[in-house]
């Protein structure tokens, strides 16, 4: 069983930077597809970034592309978002997720948070404009 604990949101101004962590325990995550989803009120989960087992290939909706970066540290079992330029549209609630079976399967990561078997509780990231 993998757990997984976000941490690094908070409160910030339009045109800030936050830097999320994913601390992942319970397994080697180095075979494992990670991602991060985010949530809005009213709004349904979508996915931000994902990253592949040995984090070579990335993926990023276009509404973040050139401002959040993702990464992972599979030594210390641990993913990441970097974002900047963060506008008020980032508000939401952040989720990492990890799936150790999807990048056999696909070829890749890119694939819907109902798909990724284990997720955090989430930490909340509001911008203010």
């Amino acid at each position: 069983q993998v757990q997984l604990v976000e941490s690094g949101g908070g409160s910030v101004q339009s045109g800030g930077s936050l830097r999320l962590s994913c601390a992942a325990s319970g397994d080697i995550l180095n075979r494992y597809c990670m991602a991060w989803f985010r949530q809005a009120p009213g709004k349904e989960r979508e996915g931000v970034a994902t990253i592949n087992p040995d984090g070579g290939l990335t993926y990023y909706r276009n509404s973040v592309k050139g401002r959040f970066t993702i990464d992972r540290d599979n030594a210390k079992n641990f993913l990441y978002l970097q974002m900047n330029s963060l506008k008020p549209d980032d508000t939401a609630m952040y989720y990492c997720a990890a799936d150790s079976s999807l990048f056999w399967r696909y070829g890749n990561c890119r694939r819907a948070s109902d798909e990724y078997r284990y997720r955090g509780q989430g930490t909340q990231v509001t911008v203010s404009s």
